[in-house]
């Protein structure tokens, strides 16, 4: 399919047009200038209104000069609206724009804020009603207080505190925060690295302020750096600064290099004090178990010992009692049976006996088996029983032998008779 009025364009911009260069077709071009040059810009300007007046069906030739110049007039409005156009195109694409995965784009109107825009692509009204400025907030940031790039870098004004034991000591530690809204990070805050530097060197020296210098120095570093993350981040908020912060290192915490030697005799004297206190702890802990053991074994012999002797005691009284119920019923049997009992008691114990004959001559016993048996022990210095070799009681005069030859047996006797 033709389109008509693409050849009206034709002539306007082709190269083999006898007439390029040559001036208009109307006879009133410049005879003076050489004819073989490049066309004016104002000659080419003219042409292309007067291809635009052809275009929308107007004529350009005749109608005398007044329809000539209203031609001209509309021809003109006509490219300017093309020219604007096409400028206004431009315009509204320069209001797009990319954010890439872990920024947040920040819109403002006129300077104001509006809203805060996602990764991707994104548009926006273009310059000067809108503009944007793209935020980080996935990036790990890191502020350091007492150093800086090292820290052999120190800086004294920053790092130097004063704890609650009012002693000096040297702290260097470094922050980590990332930011939770774009927004305020960009609005609410002029200085925003100083300000953060500002806090934590705040909250730092005010935990420090309470703290003994032996916390801070060993068991309560850890302690510490918590407390300061908590307090960073109370204070953070209340500034509404839109910065979370993540962590809290510290780098190193030690008292002044000045007293750094007389602080290390410190310490070690305190080290000395400490490891004596664990060696007499550790000796209490090992004397006072025994000597309580002992003090209990102690009363425990005493409770048996008191118990053996009453439970003897009231058997003995218990046996009394019965011999003296038996000895009511029978005295002489009674007071036979306690005789011998008692010689049998004594005769087991002894290595000679002298025994009274009928016919009056006195007669040694010796027990040849209880000597032999004592000479055994006492070369083995151990004690032989005795208990096993006992007179035989045939060998051991009556009662009756030893009545005839006892008087006061005798007399005994009869009283108990009478």
């Amino acid at each position: 399919m033709r389109i008509p009025f693409l050849k009206k364009f034709r002539p306007l911009f082709s190269l083999n047009d006898p007439e390029w260069g040559r001036g208009a077709k109307d006879g009133k071009r410049d005879d003076k200038k050489p004819s073989d040059g490049p066309p004016e810009l104002d000659q080419l300007w003219r042409d292309f209104n007067q291809s635009l007046a052809k275009m929308f069906g107007k004529n350009g030739d005749g109608g005398g000069e007044g329809p000539t110049s209203g031609n001209g007039s509309d021809a003109a409005k006509l490219g300017v609206v093309v020219i604007l156009s096409v400028a206004g195109f431009f315009w509204m694409i320069s209001g797009f724009f990319i954010v890439q995965e872990g920024q947040t784009g920040v819109v403002t109107t006129f300077g104001k804020y509006s809203y805060q825009t996602g990764s991707g692509f994104n548009w926006r009204w273009p310059t000067p009603i809108q503009s944007h400025e793209i935020v980080d907030v996935q990036q790990v940031r890191t502020v350091e207080i007492g150093y800086r790039n090292s820290p052999k870098n120190k800086l004294a004004k920053e790092s130097l505190m004063l704890t609650d034991d009012e002693n000096i000591i040297d702290i260097q530690f470094a922050v980590q925060y990332k930011l939770k809204d774009a927004a305020k990070w960009l609005y609410n805050n002029s200085n925003k690295e100083d300000m953060v530097l500002q806090v934590a060197e705040t909250a730092i020296r005010e935990i420090v302020g309470k703290s003994k210098m032996d916390v801070v120095l060993y068991e309560g570093r850890e302690k510490v750096a918590l407390d300061v993350n908590f307090l960073m981040q109370q204070v953070l908020d209340r500034y509404n600064s839109g910065v979370q912060v993540t962590n809290v290192t510290m780098q190193a915490v030690q008292p002044p290099e000045q007293v750094q030697a007389a602080f290390d005799d410190a310490v070690k004297a305190g080290q000395d004090k400490e490891r004596q206190k664990n060696e007499g702890q550790a000796y209490a802990n090992d004397v006072i178990p025994k000597a309580r053991g002992e003090a209990s074994r102690m009363l425990q012999d005493a409770e048996g010992y008191r118990s053996r002797v009453i439970a003897n005691a009231e058997g003995n009284t218990a046996r009394f009692k019965q011999v003296l119920a038996e000895y009511q019923k029978a005295p002489a049997v009674t007071r036979d049976r306690m005789y011998l009992e008692t010689m049998q008691q004594i005769f087991s114990s002894t290595t000679k006996l002298m025994v009274d004959a009928k016919n009056a001559n006195n007669m040694m016993y010796l027990p040849l088996d209880k000597i032999i048996g004592q000479g055994d022990s006492s070369q083995n210095r151990v004690a032989a029983p005795v208990s096993n070799n006992v007179t035989p009681v045939d060998t051991i005069p009556t009662v009756e032998v030893r009545a005839n030859k006892d008087n006061r047996a005798r007399d005994a006797r009869e009283r108990e008779g009478r």
